[in-house]
């Protein structure tokens, strides 16, 4: 959530977040509405309980009439003090109940618009020319049939659509992956984590996935629980409700979780093979740093993501995500995005994002330095989805026969092996 005493000085810029958005501006004023009376009526209960303080001091001393008429006094106050303290208590819960509703602010520099309107803002590597080298580039799916990897028939059968099994070189491909991203982030200086898929529902609204992100979400209603879209979630919530010496910072964390989306709103999207799916792996980097801190950490981990995919010898460009397609924890984002050649355009593989202070005044996660206590920022950043990243290696490093190349940052993880051959030629 954002901070309260911004929104009182500069509700324009508030105004503004919410426009370039596209999401409800009146949020802002109902919010200010509901704050103010939050304030009144809390000064109100306090004048009313200080009056009945006083009182209460007065009567053991009284005597006669005057006694008599203190104690209606008190009778009459005590009636008013516990109105006060209903409407008290109703206003802080409409002004909490506003607030969460309200998406972070937009960094001033994020593109304004809806999804097609992101800034590229470099491109990294060629993408190669199938018809010049004689053949046409198989799919992904088509591909990871041929050898042995993908069975996605069978993820059908025994779980519905957009589930898969990785098979043979497909698992051993995924484990690959896994462990030469947890090896970089941890030579980054990154803790490696394996975190909890099941979470509370304080963690998933904590870290804003109980929003607009809701209806993406699993949710276990017998026991209360959700399962992770990302382990984000689970990293953001391990310090919930802790003070940290700044002297700590940054605390970076690499966690390796499954992830679950129900995809809703995806119908028809990517049907085919393992792109969009409902279940996959992740490894996933998130920092806790000061707020001054937040942007140029925010740089570190495009950077990271950059050479991860660079370690994959991937064409790929990044952009700077547009105002309406952020996320509402996100003040600002920049995606990674491989060429996949069968599509003939660049997809997301990794994104990062820069919470600022919102998550952490959700989740109650300060900083202590010297004697001042105040929320600390927070950044997320994919490192590695495994299914969408089997897809760009498997269609860029496609051979005529139907074999892959191995990129040479994951041959030490397959034994040396420099090639994914087909089971079957």
């Amino acid at each position: 959530m954002i901070d309260l005493r911004l929104l009182r000085e500069d509700p324009d810029r508030v105004r503004a977040s919410q426009r370039a958005r596209g999401e409800d501006v009146a949020l802002v004023d109902s919010l200010l509405s509901a704050d103010e009376r939050r304030r009144s009526s809390g000064v109100r209960f306090d004048e009313l309980r200080a009056e009945q303080k006083a009182l209460g001091k007065l009567i053991p001393k009284a005597t006669g009439d005057e006694k008599a008429e203190l104690l209606k006094k008190a009778g009459t106050l005590a009636a008013d003090v516990k109105a006060a303290d209903a409407e008290r208590d109703a206003a802080a819960a409409e002004t909490q109940e506003l607030l969460v509703r309200l998406s972070n602010l937009v960094h001033p520099d994020v593109p304004v618009g809806g999804e097609e309107d992101f800034v590229t803002l470099e491109t990294h590597g060629t993408a190669r020319d199938f018809g010049a080298e004689g053949f046409e580039p198989k799919d992904h799916l088509e591909l990871g049939q041929l050898l042995g990897a993908i069975d996605v028939e069978r993820g059908a059968k025994v779980s519905g659509s957009r589930f898969y099994f990785l098979t043979g070189v497909g698992a051993l491909l995924e484990l690959a992956l896994v462990n030469a991203a947890i090896a970089q982030a941890t030579a980054a200086g990154f803790t490696p984590m394996l975190t909890p898929a099941l979470v509370r529902p304080q963690s998933m609204a904590g870290t804003g996935f109980l929003g607009q992100a809701a209806q993406d979400v699993y949710h276990l209603e017998k026991d209360d629980l959700y399962l992770v879209g990302t382990s984000e979630v689970a990293l953001a919530a391990y310090h919930m409700d802790e003070i940290i010496d700044a002297d700590r910072l940054p605390l970076r964390y690499a966690g390796f979780s499954p992830c679950f989306r129900r995809e809703a709103g995806s119908h028809g999207k990517d049907t085919r093979g393992i792109f969009r799916v409902h279940q996959f792996d992740k490894v996933e980097m998130f920092s806790y740093v000061t707020p001054e801190e937040s942007q140029e950490e925010h740089r570190r981990l495009l950077e990271w993501e950059k050479q991860w995919l660079t370690s994959l010898e991937l064409p790929f460009r990044v952009i700077d995500v547009a105002s309406g397609d952020l996320g509402s924890s996100a003040a600002r984002k920049y995606d990674c995005e491989a060429w996949i050649p069968t599509q003939g355009k660049y997809r997301e593989l990794t994104s990062t994002s820069d919470c600022t202070e919102y998550q952490s005044r959700r989740l109650q996660i300060r900083v202590r330095e010297g004697k001042q206590v105040r929320p600390l920022a927070t950044l997320n950043g994919t490192l590695c989805a495994v299914p969408r990243t089997i897809v760009a290696i498997l269609e860029n490093h496609q051979q005529a026969d139907g074999s892959v190349r191995i990129p040479e940052v994951l041959r030490p993880y397959l034994g040396g092996r420099e090639l994914l051959e087909p089971v079957s030629k």
